[in-house]
């Protein structure tokens, strides 16, 4: 059998040669190709494979959080119980006429300070000197009468002796003696009376305090016993205030009363920045009130300066007991999380660590805790991204000068300023 390519004829033979030629070099091309991706491949995963046994570098540890911090002190602190009081006087006392007529005088000025049975006022005595006169006239008649009564029992108790007049008339003189000793005491009464409605006419103050204003002018007809009443008069010193104690509190309140304590109160301004003034708790109701919970008590102020007007309304501090030798931290530092209260303390190596603590008692910015130790260090600003264990950088406090010929006053443990000596 003949090739194909020897028996076709050259041109065809020509033809046949270069589609061979080609095929050829395209094989050739592709082979080139894939060995070139293979060795590719190769080097990608040789690549990669280095590139995951490479170490990992660790990652950069966070910058110190700046924060600021306050040692644990130990100290004591008060315990208040705040509440809201109204000034409430001892005595008021509306002054009012006893008897009726023209009032003349008026011896006092609005807003005046009294002292007990100086002249107020004075109602028109003349009607009540003539009553007074007519019953010094009866009794002086009623008087005479009975001693004459008297002398002719004496006679006819001597003529009975002698038998000269019966015993029958003797009796009826003696009984009008005694009827005669009984006009003499009505007209004693009429006369105390008379005297009594006379004083009235003098109207005094019963009472130290100060005077209101007036309410009724001179010349005017004043009623006996009006309600209105001339004025009135309030004791300012001393004055108590009224204000509320919670029924949970009630018992601490009595426990040292029980124990004969005397327990200071403050009367403070309706900011409870400016203290008004200082007393004593006086006594506490013998009821709660079940609408509030609450049960009313009463503290005492000498107010000598009268720092207290009645009926003003004052915020209350009353100071049931002082913790001793409590840890003390300030307030900002109490972080709270739900019903839980803690703080974060600074450690050692300059790290914070979350610690659980009970509030006993707040003052001020000051809050007495159980859970830390003295002289440890709690954070008091900064906490927007503290966690327990990252490393702190404490905040040095701003300067602040004091202005020229100003002093500043420390604070003691407990939150209270302490003047300077």
């Amino acid at each position: 059998m003949k090739d194909p390519v020897t028996a076709a004829s050259p041109t065809d033979r020509d033809a046949n040669r270069s589609r061979i030629r080609q095929l050829g070099l395209r094989s050739k091309r592709h082979w080139v190709i894939s060995a070139l991706i293979g060795v590719c491949i190769l080097i990608v995963a040789w690549l990669l494979i280095v590139w995951l046994s490479k170490p990992k570098p660790k990652p950069a540890a966070p910058p110190p959080i700046p924060v600021s911090v306050a040692p644990v002190s130990s100290g004591s602190i008060n315990i208040y119980l705040d509440n809201i009081g109204t000034v409430t006087p001892v005595y008021t006392v509306t002054v009012a006429s006893r008897v009726a007529g023209a009032l003349t005088e008026v011896r006092f000025k609005e807003g005046q300070m009294v002292a007990k049975g100086e002249l107020l006022a004075v109602i028109d005595p003349r009607p009540y000197q003539a009553v007074v006169l007519q019953a010094q006239g009866q009794l002086a008649r009623d008087q005479a009468l009975l001693k004459n009564a008297r002398l002719d029992l004496v006679r006819y108790q001597n003529s009975y002796k002698e038998h000269a007049v019966p015993e029958q008339q003797v009796a009826t003189q003696q009984a009008l003696v005694e009827q005669d000793m009984g006009v003499l005491k009505l007209d004693e009464g009429n006369l105390a009376a008379a005297q009594v409605n006379l004083d009235y006419t003098r109207i005094v103050s019963p009472i130290d305090g100060r005077v209101g204003l007036r309410t009724v002018d001179p010349g005017n007809i004043v009623p006996a016993d009006g309600t209105t009443g001339l004025a009135t008069i309030t004791q300012l010193q001393p004055i108590t205030v009224i204000f509320t104690i919670a029924e949970d509190d009630l018992a601490q309140v009595t426990e040292q009363m029980a124990t004969g304590h005397t327990l200071p109160v403050d009367a403070l301004d309706r900011t409870k920045q400016r203290k008004l003034a200082a007393g004593t708790l006086l006594t506490i109701d013998n009821e709660i009130n079940t609408t509030t919970g609450t049960v009313r008590a009463r503290a005492t102020f000498p107010n000598t300066h009268n720092e207290l007007f009645p009926n003003q309304f004052v915020n209350t501090r009353l100071l049931v007991k002082t913790l001793t030798q409590v840890n003390l931290v300030p307030e900002a530092a109490i972080q709270r999380n739900n019903d839980v209260a803690f703080v974060f303390v600074v450690q050692p190596d300059n790290t914070v660590q979350s610690l659980n603590v009970k509030i006993l008692a707040t003052e001020a910015e000051v809050s007495a805790v159980t859970g830390v130790q003295s002289n440890e260090r709690v954070v008091t600003d900064g906490f927007d991204k503290l966690q327990n264990g990252l490393k702190i950088v404490i905040r040095q406090p701003a300067a602040n000068p004091a202005k020229p010929g100003a002093s500043q006053a420390p604070a003691t443990a407990n939150g209270e300023v302490k003047k300077p000596g």
